[in-house]
């Protein structure tokens, strides 16, 4: 048995490990489904061998090498991550909606040199992988894992009658079948990692706004998988629990939630489209779902739905909520409609991600609950000191899932993670005395956009590229629907400069949730002696 840090990782070494040994004890059991398609853990631990066989076997990537994944809750999510694990490769979680510029940043900044990616998306890497190291192309479309039948009614709906899939050069390109084809022709060979191995680099913004990739550990994974499994094992104790997991899998969030945690052999049901609320709606009827991972916005948005409201909520019993502070108002509702109250949990990309739980039968609506087993919090002052209960200050994680650091830049892993191993959050918080902790404020100037973090200096970065701007200053703003919104204070060097002209500018260079949806002008923005714009005096 493995302890760390008062967490029993049991005989796991690996999330391989914890895998393949669910897909041994669950076996004909339901593991994934999607879009009416199911796969069962025998078949899982089949196609994942088979992806592992074909990077082994059929290209020049070695043990440590970076695999770039770049899609949404598709059946090749799963079967990509664990295959490529099983190879010992580190896998680069990649937002399907990265804009070119994004995506040549974070593939090159991981030195990936394998990408998969979804046949929508293919035209973007057409203009990016030349100028990566990325060496092998995969390519998938949207049902490639459905029968013939299906997955040809499928992909050809969307290429022809939706039309949103571009035109693409990859000569280099394979896709994903054959990968799987040809990996079906010889084992894979076991790779022995150890809870030291790195198995994800999980990108985040940086004040900077230089994306950073978070460097998990195995270890990481496990453990918060064993600290989450704590808390929830009684609730959701059978193996035939269905979770519904809506939220993009490529975030670390649900990456812990919905998939590392196959451990507990609960079926997970994939949704590719959380946004689109009808088909949404209509897939939850299809299931009786046990559980339910969200967050505010979403929750939100489906009580708002009358065909929502109409559902059997007999079954569900469970409903986990993190990403973004839960409203009161959004808990209440949830629970009035199904029945169901929310156990809010706090979490950060660098702690992969679980901090803190509401206790299931002592929900505190407001805080973000008490520490999961082995992990240590402490606020500290200004200028470091430790302070004490019902005091604010900059809250510091310690446990087994606090990230080994942001890969390959030691500058700003020392900025934040101290040689105890206590990681700087940037959060304001106040811990009392029985335990539980609230949120109060940030000193990060992070805006938060339905769950994703967005930061401004990367929008100010890109804005400031259009010649009519001066200088400018993104902020987040409250908003109903998304928590918060970018908002845009530009000073203008082209007086005939409009709104539109800035935000279809970023619109450019930035997925959507990062651009602004309001632009303000001023004649100039408040600064510290310095220099410095001070955000702050701009959000108030």
């Amino acid at each position: 048995m493995t302890q760390i840090a008062g967490v029993d990782l049991g005989e796991y070494h690996s999330v391989t490990d914890v895998f393949l040994e669910a897909c041994d004890k669950y076996a004909q059991k339901p593991a994934f489904s999607c879009m009416g398609q199911t796969l069962s853990f025998t078949e899982m631990e089949r196609l994942t061998a088979n992806f592992a066989s074909y990077l082994q076997n059929h290209t020049d990537l070695m043990v440590g090498d970076r695999i770039a994944i770049q899609l949404p809750n598709v059946l090749q999510f799963p079967i990509a991550v664990f295959g490529a694990m099983r190879a010992g490769m580190v896998v680069v979680n990649t937002n399907p909606l990265y804009t070119v510029r994004e995506m040549e940043h974070q593939f090159n900044d991981s030195g990936a040199k394998a990408l998969l990616i979804l046949a929508n998306m293919a035209s973007l890497a057409e203009q990016v992988v030349p100028k990566t190291g990325i060496k092998h192309v995969i390519v998938t479309e949207l049902a490639d894992m459905h029968p013939f039948a299906k997955r040809l009614l499928i992909n050809t709906v969307v290429k022809r009658v939706k039309k949103m899939v571009p035109a693409y050069a990859l000569p280099q390109a394979l896709s994903f079948r054959e990968t799987l084809a040809l990996g079906a022709k010889k084992a894979p060979v076991a790779v022995p990692l150890t809870l030291d191995d790195t198995a994800v680099l999980q990108y985040t913004g940086g004040t900077t706004g230089v994306s950073k990739g978070a460097q998990l550990l195995h270890k990481n994974l496990v453990a918060n998988m064993m600290q989450v499994r704590e808390l929830i094992v009684d609730i959701l104790d059978g193996d035939r629990e269905v979770m519904i997991a809506p939220l993009p899998l490529y975030h670390i969030y649900a990456f812990t939630v919905s998939l590392v945690m196959s451990d507990m052999g609960h079926e997970m049901v994939l949704i590719p489209n959380p946004r689109d609320i009808p088909g949404f709606v209509k897939e939850l009827s299809k299931h009786k779902f046990s559980s339910f991972a969200g967050l505010n916005t979403l929750f939100v948005a489906l009580c708002n739905n009358k065909e929502f409201n109409a559902l059997d909520f007999s079954h569900l019993k469970h409903t986990i909520s993190g990403g973004m502070a839960l409203t009161e108002a959004a808990a209440s509702t949830w629970q009035n409609v199904t029945g169901c109250q929310i156990q809010e949990a706090y979490g950060l990309t660098e702690t992969s991600p679980a901090v803190s739980f509401n206790p299931y039968r002592d929900i505190r609506i407001g805080t973000i609950g008490k520490v999961v087993t082995g992990t240590q919090v402490k606020v500290i002052s200004e200028d470091g000191t430790d302070l004490g209960f019902d005091q604010e200050g900059e809250l510091c994680v310690k446990g087994p899932q606090v990230m080994a650091g942001y890969w390959q830049r030691p500058e700003a892993t020392a900025q934040v993670l101290d040689a105890d191993g206590w990681f700087k959050t940037g959060d304001v918080a106040i811990l009392a005395e029985d335990g539980f902790i609230r949120l109060v404020d940030r000193i990060k100037d992070m805006i938060n956009v339905s769950g994703f973090n967005v930061y401004p200096n990367e929008i100010d970065d890109i804005a400031s590229q259009h010649s009519g701007i001066l200088e400018c200053a993104a902020v987040g703003i409250p908003n109903s629907v998304s928590g918060e919104t970018v908002k845009l204070f530009v000073v203008k060097s082209d007086s005939n400069l409009t709104a539109d002209d800035v935000i279809s500018h970023c619109r450019e260079h930035l997925t959507a949730y990062k651009v602004p949806k309001e632009v303000e002008f001023r004649d100039d923005l408040p600064k510290t002696n310095v220099g410095k714009i001070l955000r702050r005096a701009l959000r108030d």
